[in-house]
């Protein structure tokens, strides 16, 4: 009987990977472990953190060793970063898997043949927003999720645009997005833009109309540089959006990453 309970054991935890590198796309042992072996709330409490979980010893050794197993299952892909870590994709054996309980997954092979080091320092930041969210006990998105049009916004965004991670408290929406101090010139253009846009709605009176009647959007938070906050504080009230409107919407966290070496302090 121990040993069957044991086995029921492992092929939950097998499962709860697969469907944590669905959501993600790709995952690095430590956020695996944090996700999958640590006790999320059911709620959140108190404020938003959105540092990283660091993931206890004993959590680590479980998502290790279910990574093993799913490697010699072929479920799962490895594929090393730019930075040295390995993380972790769906392979086909894990699909199946997936598809066999009704969850529509696709292979991750293509998502980790190959990529930047700019790109892999963001999407790190961004799963790690967002497992810090689904721990405290938010609804998330992840980037992943709305890059695939599976989140409130669809595929055309919210006025044209997705963010990185969406959190959600009942009715309250966080947007948050991950940005470096450099950023083409019409890709910044358009963020001002699309902030204007925000600031325009987020009146009173139309608060309620840019999410649909049910929810409203709080905050857009971005993690970025202090190079970038400053710019783009500038940049905002040189478009005739004071400091107190700008604040009104926008928060900002410039100390929690380090964009150079994807670490936290």
């Amino acid at each position: 009987m121990a040993n069957k309970d044991g086995r029921a054991i492992a092929r939950a935890n097998e499962f709860r990977v697969l469907r944590a590198l669905h959501r993600f796309g790709w995952l690095r042992s430590k956020d695996i472990s944090v996700l999958c072996w640590t006790l999320w709330d059911t709620k959140p409490v108190g404020q938003l953190s959105l540092a990283a979980v660091p993931p206890t010893a004993s959590a680590l050794r479980m998502a290790q060793r279910t990574l093993r197993r799913l490697r010699t299952m072929r479920c799962v892909i490895s594929a090393q970063a730019p930075d040295g870590s390995i993380v972790y994709t769906l392979a086909e054996a894990g699909v199946r898997a997936l598809k066999n309980v009704g969850i529509e997954a696709a292979s991750g092979k293509d998502l980790v043949r190959g990529f930047s080091s700019a790109y892999f320092r963001h999407r790190c930041i961004a799963n790690e927003i967002a497992i810090a969210g689904i721990v405290q006990g938010f609804r998330v998105s992840t980037e992943r999720e709305i890059s695939q049009g599976m989140w409130l916004g669809g595929e055309a965004g919210i006025l044209g645009k997705r963010p990185d991670v969406v959190l959600r408290d009942g009715k309250q929406v966080i947007f948050c997005e991950v940005e470096k101090s450099r950023k083409k010139v019409s890709e910044y253009q358009a963020l001002l833009r699309w902030l204007g846009k925000i600031m325009q709605h987020h009146q009173p009176s139309a608060r309620a109309g840019l999410l649909g009647s049910e929810l409203i959007l709080e905050r857009v938070i971005f993690i970025c540089t202090q190079a970038f906050r400053t710019k783009l504080q500038k940049d905002l009230e040189a478009a005739g959006w004071s400091a107190a409107q700008q604040s009104s919407v926008i928060h900002y966290s410039s100390d929690l990453y380090m964009f150079r070496d994807i670490l936290f302090p």
